[in-house]
């Protein structure tokens, strides 16, 4: 078995752990490893923990029991943390369980490497963890060679050259789903430098938060500090939403983006593909849609290969790729393609040449949808496909005599939600035949459509009809999942800074009972594209977004101002680093600032 630490020589070092075991000694690192391994395997065994289960080590709360976190000695370990920001603790989003010391080994880089543990269910040829440990071996070190460092006798005493990554179960060729398990724990002192995590989408964020640990001195010396984490995803749904219909975003763009959502830990990327100024989506079953529908046939869309490159880009990074096609609204961009789909205006007894949603009264229509979706559910793999269903307006069609028609028929009388509710619930059942989930807008819900029971509401709107905490509260209570949205609109900016806005937000703050909070699944940061293209993308959204994602991750006890701003500095500043042109968050400076390449 490969030696893990190399020891330089003795010194003693005092304990700043409160509370915390020193690494026993007396038994081979193997048995350690199989009784780390053991453990982990029990406690993933008893089920996903609850999304308000305690750490061991939260950060500060503004709102918190300071007294009774004090009177178990984690008060003292807080301040202890604080002390060494900029090190061990600025992580980010913060773990759930961590214990540190000032206690540090030294990292070479030109002997350094991430190694596969030989009881490990996945081996060299998994291409989740060997691409993964190409790419952060490169945003640790680069692809030079360096110098090995002079130590003085007073500074280190041992060197790490291999981090050990285990993984319990099988799955490096599948896609991570929302019923993924991301848990992990690290375990770096003085016997092993290991990842173990029960899966590889658990290793990839284990990765994540190595990469954050890793300081550089102003010698050039790389090191890390004496760390034993716990960690494990608060909600399951983390996800970002970028807009590329309003603002055609290129797809090194959203790989660009990709890469971000990985480093905040972040794992739904909902493409909102399609809305009424473009269709930049590449249909091979009705192509006049994009040749029609985008803005420009040529340079504005995205191929075949660029869906399977984003798709296949996301999986590696443990992300989900989950889709939108908005209907029967949001719709204006499909008309060109598709003659027919679009409900025709009347002004008077006289058609006015203008167009609105789908026209849910002809049979043609079903059949096109059923065709389209169709091809949709073969190209995105995930379970879930997003179906839209927000702000439809009824103006068009109230003024159309052939749905007046098709209503009194119906027995709708005048009331067009039930119109909009025939079209949404036919449409769900075209899907389902399909074997597909799917999540919609809350108006779905809000105009009462006879949904499937394990559809997701996901709730945008702040006040109207209600506040989005009553909204919540109602789909919740209704025993369907939810996700939250309203509150993290990023699109909308101020001079202030509202990242702390979105980060005091506490996704179950509602009237409602544990069943019904476990029912909210997590949340969306969303990136509107009315004032956003490639241009002013990256600063819109980092270090913006990160406050969303720290807030889907990390415990609710996690909720300190002052403790996240450091935090959150020092990652922005590693966000530069690794060349993402991420907008300061006040008055100051990084060592390493944002070059344009």
């Amino acid at each position: 078995m490969q030696t893990l630490c190399t020891p330089r020589y003795e010194q003693r070092e005092p304990d700043l752990q409160a509370g915390s075991e020193r690494a026993g000694s007396g038994s081979s690192r193997g048995r350690r490893r199989r009784a780390a391994s053991d453990h982990v395997i029990r406690r993933w065994s008893r089920g996903r923990r609850s999304p308000d289960q305690g750490p061991t080590w939260p950060a500060p709360s503004k709102r918190g029991d300071r007294r009774a976190m004090a009177s178990s000695g984690l008060w003292f370990s807080l301040l202890l943390a604080a002390a060494f920001v900029g090190r061990v603790t600025a992580l980010w989003p913060w773990p759930q369980n961590i214990q540190t010391s000032d206690r540090s080994y030294v990292l070479y880089p030109n002997n350094f490497q991430f190694q596969y543990d030989v009881s490990s269910a996945a081996q060299p040829g998994c291409s989740v963890l060997d691409e993964a440990f190409r790419r952060y071996r490169d945003l640790l070190f680069g692809s030079g060679s360096w110098p090995r460092p002079y130590l003085t006798g007073k500074q280190h005493i041992l060197e790490k050259n291999v981090l050990v990554v285990s993984v319990v179960t099988p799955g490096c060729n599948q896609l991570p789903t929302l019923e993924s398990v991301e848990n992990y724990t690290l375990s770096i002192n003085d016997d092993q430098c290991l990842l173990l995590s029960k899966t590889v989408w658990g290793a990839l964020r284990g990765l994540e938060t190595f990469s954050q640990l890793v300081w550089k001195s102003a010698e050039g010396t790389f090191f890390i500090n004496k760390t034993e984490i716990e960690d494990f995803p608060r909600f399951p749904h983390r996800g970002l939403l970028l807009d590329t219909s309003r603002h055609y975003l290129p797809l090194s763009s959203i790989l660009d983006t990709l890469d971000v959502m990985a480093y905040n830990k972040l794992n739904v990327f909902h493409w909102h593909l399609v809305d009424d100024p473009s269709f930049p989506y590449e249909s091979f079953t009705f192509p006049e849609l994009t040749r029609k529908g985008s803005y420009n046939p040529v340079t504005h869309i995205y191929t075949a290969q660029d869906v399977k490159e984003v798709i296949e880009y996301a999986r590696l990074r443990g992300i989900r790729v989950l889709a939108e096609f908005d209907t029967p609204g949001h719709t204006l961009s499909w008309g060109p393609g598709i003659p027919g789909l679009l409900t025709p205006c009347y002004s008077g007894s006289e058609p006015s040449g203008t167009f609105g949603p789908v026209n849910p009264s002809l049979n043609k229509t079903y059949d096109f949808m059923s065709t389209f979706f169709l091809e949709v559910s073969s190209v995105f793999p995930d379970f879930y496909l997003h179906l839209g269903g927000d702000e439809v307006d009824f103006t068009c069609w109230k003024s159309n005599p052939d749905i007046q028609d098709f209503m009194k028929k119906k027995g709708f009388g005048e009331d067009f939600k039930q119109l909009e509710s025939f079209y949404i619930q036919t449409l769900l059942d075209i899907v389902s035949s399909y074997g597909k989930g799917y999540v919609v807008w809350q108006e779905v819900f809000d105009n009462k459509v006879k949904v499937r029971p394990d559809t997701i509401i996901q709730v945008w709107r702040e006040e109207t009809p209600v506040n989005y905490t009553k909204e919540l509260e109602l789909v919740t209570k209704a025993g369907f999942r939810a996700l939250l949205s309203a509150p993290w609109y990023l699109n909308r900016i101020s001079y202030n800074p509202d990242w702390k806005e979105f980060y005091l937000v506490e996704p179950l703050a509602f009237e409602g009972t544990p069943e019904q909070k476990a029912l909210v699944i997590g949340g969306e940061a969303c990136m509107w594209g009315e004032y956003v293209d490639n241009t002013n993308l990256v600063p819109r959204l980092w270090p913006r977004a990160g406050a969303v994602a720290e807030r889907l991750w990390s415990n609710k006890l996690t909720s300190d101002l002052t403790f996240a701003y450091e935090r959150l500095s020092h990652f922005r500043c590693e966000l530069l680093r690794r060349g993402v042109q991420a907008q300061p968050l006040n008055v100051g400076y990084c060592e390493q600032e944002f070059e344009q390449t």
